[in-house]
């Protein structure tokens, strides 16, 4: 019988670690999760917001979270299967049906905190560009940051429409529209290649 070379040895074995459950199960980026849930250290025990967005095989899954020691607390949460009561009965899964599943959960959120009064929204959903942090308000609004999990950010997906129903419904996430279907760049004056 020839020799064959042992790579993993006994030290290799006792000096392995084991990665986290939802890691080796493909649910959880956590250098992902680590920029978003991270908060500054002069903000003491501030809640860091994440307006979170899922796809599944029939619907659209969005949350409003936040993060604490003993796992993430859910604010309020929003499903396409439940647009069928405001007379969407089929395609919960679509770019349509994720931008009203946004919308849905921003004005949630919103009068959640008693703030569904001072920040409406947009008034007329006609596609243009809105931020709501534009308005004069004595208050700031509600600040949000997007979490995809583990979906690539590619231009055009549903997850924009998602994050464009919830910034029409009033809630402020800080994005920029080159990722929405149908943006084109503004064309350059002067330069020829």
């Amino acid at each position: 019988m020839a020799f064959v070379k042992v790579l993993k040895t006994a030290a290799y074995f006792k000096r392995f670690q084991v990665a986290r459950r939802r890691r080796r199960e493909g649910k959880t980026d956590y250098y992902a999760r680590r920029k978003m849930v991270r908060q500054d250290k002069n903000k003491f025990n501030n809640r860091k917001y994440r307006f979170i967005v899922r796809f599944t095989n029939k619907r659209c899954i969005c949350q409003c979270a936040y993060a604490t020691l003993r796992g993430d607390v859910v604010v309020a949460a929003a499903a396409s299967n439940e647009l069928s009561a405001f007379g969407i009965a089929v395609g919960h899964k679509n770019y349509a049906a994720a931008y009203a599943t946004g919308l849905l959960l921003a004005r949630r959120v919103l009068k959640q905190f008693n703030l569904d009064d001072k920040f409406k929204g947009k008034e007329e959903l006609d596609g243009e560009e809105y931020h709501v942090e534009d308005e004069e308000n004595e208050q700031r609004p509600f600040k949000c940051i997007l979490d995809v999990g583990l979906r690539r950010t590619c231009v055009g997906h549903r997850m924009w429409g998602a994050l464009k129903g919830a910034v029409d419904g009033g809630l402020h996430i800080p994005h920029s529209t080159k990722n929405f279907p149908g943006f084109k760049a503004p064309e350059e004056k002067g330069q020829e290649g």
